[in-house]
């Protein structure tokens, strides 16, 4: 039990046994997500039953669609995206080497297929301190570039139900931050959606109400936040650590959260602790992911 606006609510778990699962997606009726650690991108119905799971080399993180229906899904290791066919044979979309200086990692795609890749930007798991890093674009035929720089680990993104805004959590620098989005898909205008000091903000999810759900880690919840920028909502789960969360089911209001015992793959692989919990919502989920 938690406490989301004053009123005690439950928070149930559907599924588990998985590893370290991360960027879950809503799409067709069914929740996607990576589970990073463990090599495999698993897809669920709403109610936990699992009917899917495909390996992506390298571990697969942020997923999108593009206009035709193919899967775009990272390789965070190996820096590369892929685009997975409709036979799910998976194929080299775009090398993304050259501007990630470390693991790929969350990513957002519009509606004419361009994806919005962040990345880690420094190598967390030796201690490296964090850096300034570039977020990627990748256009719908492949091609690489940069939509912004100076970013603190970009990592969640979503893109407005209009088109118009983009929004990322930049984990190392406790905000969100917000870009107006050009028709050639350029980003502009980068101002403040939200400070959240004493948070890593990790995934996020947009709602019907321009609120952004944004799961934290190290405190043990999942925050909701308003359009003024001031959280409003708090998901506490005691047990474990929320990495990443998405509305969906039947009627969008259904917010899956993506939790963890641990982030350090030599500990995630061992507890096999993963599994995704779901508490209900007051808006329904909005935008593209």
């Amino acid at each position: 039990m938690t406490q989301v606006s004053g009123m005690t609510i439950s928070v149930r778990t559907i599924a588990g046994g998985f590893v370290y699962p991360e960027c879950p997606r809503w799409h067709n009726g069914q929740l996607w997500f990576a589970d990073q650690h463990d090599g495999l991108v698993h897809v669920l119905d709403g109610d936990g039953t699992r009917r899917d799971n495909f390996a992506v080399p390298g571990g697969p993180s942020g997923m999108g669609w593009l206009p035709d229906g193919d899967l775009l899904v990272v390789s965070m290791n190996d820096r590369k995206l892929f685009r997975r066919l409709g036979d799910g044979k998976l194929v080299l979309h775009a090398d993304l080497a050259g501007i990630h200086p470390f693991h790929s990692n969350d990513m957002v795609v519009d509606a004419e297929g361009r994806a919005y890749v962040g990345n880690i930007g420094f190598d967390f798991y030796a201690g490296q301190p964090p850096a300034p890093t570039v977020l990627a674009t990748v256009s719908p035929d492949g091609e690489v570039g940069m939509a912004a720089d100076g970013l603190m680990c970009p990592n969640g993104a979503v893109i407005t139900a209009d088109g118009s805004t983009l929004v990322i959590a930049e984990s190392m620098a406790a905000r969100l931050t917000a870009f107006d989005i050009g028709s050639d898909g350029s980003l502009s205008n980068r101002r403040l959606f939200a400070a959240l000091d004493g948070h890593v903000p990790d995934g996020i999810c947009l709602d019907a109400e321009g609120h952004v759900w944004a799961a934290s880690p190290y405190e043990k919840m999942v925050l909701r936040v308003s359009p003024a920028g001031e959280i409003v909502d708090r998901i506490v789960i005691p047990d474990a650590s929320p990495y990443a969360c998405m509305l969906g089911g039947a009627d969008g209001r259904d917010l899956f959260i993506c939790v963890a015992p641990h982030h350090a793959p030599e500990i995630t692989t061992k507890l096999t602790g993963g599994r995704i919990d779901v508490v209900r919502a007051p808006a329904p989920g909005a935008g593209r992911p």
